[in-house]
């Protein structure tokens, strides 16, 4: 599902405009994102956590050249779905 069409399923049930669905979309991103950036998690009970996770320096190889890299240290942001998404992806 892409963003446009997320916003008008929300539009839909929400029953409200599709600028307004967009607006509120957008709203609920920002919102998780300096939520990971503030806490580093953002928990919705039911549907899941997004956590921001360290991810430890590393060497890799380029596939490429075959030569030796080195990969470093980064966050990344983790997704563990809560038991309602579970559930609902079940069925």
């Amino acid at each position: 599902m892409s963003k446009t069409e997320l916003v008008n399923c929300v539009a839909e049930k929400a029953g409200v405009s599709k600028v307004e669905a967009a607006r509120v979309l957008d709203a609920v991103l920002e919102g998780i994102t300096e939520g990971l950036q503030k806490d580093g998690k953002v928990t919705l009970v039911g549907f899941g956590t997004f956590a921001k996770k360290e991810r430890a320096a590393r060497d890799g190889i380029n596939p490429i050249t075959k030569e030796p890299i080195s990969i470093p240290a980064k966050m990344a942001v983790s997704f563990k779905a809560g038991s309602k998404l579970k559930d609902a992806v079940n069925e």
